[in-house]
């Protein structure tokens, strides 16, 4: 056996087999030990796959069969056997028949098949495949790529490895639909449809919805409403940690990347790859010398051979693809700015039913407004509509744990009962009248309390079969709809009928039913406005009572309540009252503070009470106050130590006394 002859992974395979055979203390290294290298191996999946073979279930199958293998006892050096001789000599016509300069697993693993060894006569009885099977699969693989070198093989199979199928995932109901954003959507398209330079990069904050974009188009490809030049097209996500993770050696990254990139061209236009964060790709894989991973991309990208998404931050962007100017020529910027709190209202309410789906629970429409406007208010740090959607997503969750857990009250009882049977335990024992007294007493309570826990515990478990059968049914229903969806599509109007006029309207029905609201539920699968807001509180430590009650009704009482703390002072006061009230009725730039005011006068007049009553009226806390002693800023210098150091200083990262106290506390005096 030539082992220079065979790929690496070949290589690699043959050399765990001798391992194993090792390890195992057989005399030969047998088809078994093969097989089981291979069917470990991750370079086969995409056959394993193919052959509708579950991966667990054969490796099990050949784990058993080597427990018959026979053994020797000592050290010995395994020769191989005559089944895996004649394996290697199938293999090596086959190789010569294919034009292959080297031997694939593959083809080893026909060769293997070509003989009548026992465990490949168990296999294709067990697993109904014949060799015919293998062959499709492999020629389905290899679209048309022969083994002229050693690495040849890792690029197979390199999309399925290092990326996923969008449009797929949109068909097995793994995608939310996507709500609004349909001009950005139309813009990629449009750009998707040109000649050359077909390659569009969306730009924008963390959170506005880039990706959300891409998924939109695929929704838009699987429900066919794309032009004809981007039908049926694949729309693959590259997986950027994938493909980088456990490249060791100089030009690993770059082989995976080519054996992308080769398969995409094989495609002729079929596959458009979605980069998310593509910035990573300047400088990926640069040593000393040599090229990036951007530079493998530019021809392909010029020429049009590539159609590809690319999406990042307007800093990335600006960092790494504005620096590489032949890179950024490539590419045509559609920038993605966040939505306003009313698109994002719109594109919760679309979400609602597949949260309501996935958590069981029901989301008022209270919810939805509260979320988009109070995480818009003071979650500052943070975009729309990507805060909103945690802000739903993680009250849902809140209240699917509450209706998980055991309710307080049914809680309390249980430790109320227990805490009586240790007494009633200590009571037994005494012969005092008054602890007999006692014992009855705690007895005929704990019989009470018994009844009321069985009815509760019995009335609680009812309300969450219930709740747990709404939410089977909801699920049924986005399943259905998105069955309806492709039905059309696949212009199969019988199954769209049926279940547009019978499965749809009569699982709506029992939702409907079975949704009703009671007054003295046990289960609260409810979502509401009080929800959100302790949520909002949880994030950003204000008040619950704050974010609930209404600014205009402060504002407005703003003077009396500043004159209550502050005597003697109603000039100032008036001044001050109208300056916030001005900005508040958005007659001055929003993007400035509320108001800059200097206050002069004696010690003792009220200059810090009037801050203090300001943060406490606006902020519901004196605390919110940023103090700052100008005496320690009296050198030139130490301003720095205030806003920041400028570029190319000593912490320049970590920002200034000033800027981080109202970056981390932006709703402060």
């Amino acid at each position: 056996m030539n082992i220079e002859q065979m790929t690496e992974i070949l290589q690699n395979i043959i050399m765990q087999a001798v391992q194993l055979a090792q390890e195992k203390k057989s005399p030969d290294i047998k088809p078994e030990h093969i097989l089981y290298a291979m069917v470990n191996d991750d370079s086969l999946e995409g056959i394993w796959q193919r052959l509708h073979i579950s991966q667990e279930e054969l490796r099990s199958f050949i784990e058993q069969a080597l427990t018959r293998v026979p053994t020797v006892s000592g050290l010995t050096q395994p020769q191989l056997s005559n089944d895996v001789m004649q394996a290697y000599n199938h293999a090596l016509k086959r190789m010569q028949k294919q034009n292959d300069s080297y031997m694939s697993t593959v083809t080893f693993l026909l060769g293997l098949f070509d003989t009548k060894a026992t465990i490949i006569e168990q296999i294709k009885q067990q697993f109904h495949i014949t060799t015919s099977d293998i062959e499709n699969a492999e020629e389905e693989r290899r679209g048309g790529m022969t083994m002229d070198e050693k690495t040849n093989e890792s690029q197979l199979d390199a999309l399925s490895k290092y990326g996923h199928d969008l449009v797929k995932e949109v068909k097995d109901g793994k995608i939310d639909p996507v709500i609004g954003r349909d001009e950005e959507i139309r813009r990629v398209i449009e750009i998707l449809s040109r000649k050359t330079k077909n390659n569009p990069v969306l730009i924008g904050e963390p959170g506005v919805g880039k990706t959300a974009i891409v998924e939109g188009l695929a929704w838009r490809i699987m429900q066919g409403d794309v032009p004809l030049g981007l039908k049926d097209k694949k729309l693959i996500e590259l997986d950027m940690g994938a493909l980088i993770a456990g490249a060791k050696y100089r030009g690993e990254f770059e082989e995976r990347l080519k054996g992308v990139l080769k398969q995409v061209q094989q495609a002729d236009g079929g596959i458009i790859l979605f980069i998310d964060e593509i910035h990573n790709l300047v400088g990926a894989g640069k040593t000393e010398g040599s090229m990036d991973a951007a530079n493998l991309l530019k021809p392909m990208l010029a020429r049009g051979e590539l159609k590809c998404i690319g999406a990042t931050t307007f800093d990335e962007y600006r960092k790494y693809i504005e620096k590489d100017r032949a890179l950024e020529r490539r590419f045509q910027k559609i920038m993605v700015q966040e939505p306003s709190v009313e698109d994002t209202i719109s594109i919760l309410r679309g979400l609602k039913d597949r949260f309501e789906s996935h958590h069981g629970v029901r989301i008022k429409d209270e919810a939805i407004i509260a979320a988009a406007t109070l995480s818009n208010r003071y979650i500052t740090d943070r975009f729309l509509p990507d805060k909103a959607i945690d802000l739903i997503d993680e009250a849902c969750a809140t209240i699917r744990v509450e209706m998980d857990s055991m309710p307080a009250e049914l809680d309390e009882l249980s430790r109320r009962i227990m805490t009586l049977q240790i007494e009633e335990t200590s009571l037994k024992e005494e012969t005092d009248p008054k602890a007999k007294d006692r014992l009855e007493e705690i007895r005929k309570e704990l019989a009470d309390l018994k009844e009321e826990q069985a009815a509760k515990l019995s009335k609680w478990q009812a309300e969450k079969s219930e709740a747990d059968a709404i939410k089977n049914y909801k699920e049924e229903l986005e399943k259905a709809k998105l069955a309806l969806t492709q039905a059309e599509n696949a212009a199969n109007y019988e199954t769209a009928a049926k279940l547009k006029y019978e499965t749809i309207p009569n699982l709506e029905k029992k939702i409907n039913e079975a949704d009703v609201e009671k007054s003295d539920a046990m289960v609260h699968q409810i979502v509401d406005e009080d929800m959100i807001a302790k949520i909002v509180s949880q994030w950003t430590h204000i008040e619950v009572s704050r974010l609930m009650s209404t600014e205009r009704q402060k504002i407005l009482h703003l003077p009396e309540a500043l004159a209550k703390r502050v005597i003697g002072q109603p000039e100032a006061l008036r001044l001050v009252s109208d300056a916030i009230m001005r900005s508040k009725a958005n007659i001055q730039d929003e993007n400035r503070p509320l108001g800059s005011f200097m206050f002069l006068g004696p010690t003792g007049v009220g200059k810090t009470e009037v801050a203090k009553a300001l943060a406490q009226q606006l902020f519901d806390d004196e605390s919110k106050i940023v103090r700052i002693d100008m005496s320690e800023y009296m050198e030139k210098f130490s301003v720095s130590r205030l806003v920041g150091a400028p570029p190319g200083y000593v912490g320049y990262e970590e920002g200034g006394q000033l800027t981080e106290a109202v970056r981390r506390s932006p709703y402060s005096i």
